[in-house]
């Protein structure tokens, strides 16, 4: 059984932002308590974003706009953002106020909650709840008007510790073309024999 009350260190989050995804997110979980309910899901996929040199990033060249705002944050509070109308993604800011960088969370393996994840999602397949960005926070009620700039060692949303390690591949990002030679970074890491994953 996983203990969801340990947080992760608020230090970790202001370090590199490669270090704190590969070493400190993936296999940890992503904990929402919404509306006096538990969800939970280890972290299996992400993508890394660098304000200052990263074309697909939002703040980039560490640009502040009102949208971008939350990025220039010490690290160890949630971006979410809005995208097509529809779906809210999840972030953690990561490195010192002023860098602008941030961890996309990707997709999560389900491990608490997960009739209230059904409820949420409509949807009974436990290998469609959690496998993309905005399934994810749609399962675990995160949006950006409620959760935009939350302190991730609160009791709202957290990150708990991962308690064991896991292997995981480096590949390109999904969905940024638009990034000319950024596209191909391989900043996307996930845990390659996990079958919650959106894209192998």
């Amino acid at each position: 059984m996983e203990d969801f009350s340990r947080r992760l260190a608020k230090e970790i989050y202001q370090g590199d932002v490669f270090e704190l995804a590969q070493n400190h997110l993936l296999g940890a979980c992503l904990c929402s308590r919404i509306g006096g309910k538990l969800t939970a899901g280890i972290i299996t996929e992400l993508e890394v974003y660098v304000g200052s040199c990263d074309k697909a990033c939002h703040a980039w060249p560490n640009k502040l706009t009102p949208r971008t705002a939350t990025m220039f944050r010490a690290g160890g509070c949630a971006y979410v953002f809005f995208v097509y109308g529809m779906y809210n993604q999840f972030n953690v800011v990561a490195g010192p106020e002023g860098t602008a960088n941030a961890v996309l969370i990707r997709s999560l393996e389900p491990v608490a909650g997960i009739e209230e994840m059904q409820r949420r999602r409509k949807c009974e397949n436990i290998t469609n709840l959690t496998t993309g960005p905005g399934k994810l926070c749609q399962a675990l009620a995160i949006t950006r008007r409620e959760h935009d700039g939350t302190d991730l060692g609160g009791n709202l949303l957290w990150i708990s510790p991962k308690e064991k390690e896991y292997p995981f591949v480096a590949r390109p990002r999904i969905g940024i073309d638009y990034a000319e030679e950024y596209k191909d970074k391989p900043w996307r890491f996930y845990i390659p024999d996990n079958r919650f994953v959106s894209k192998k």
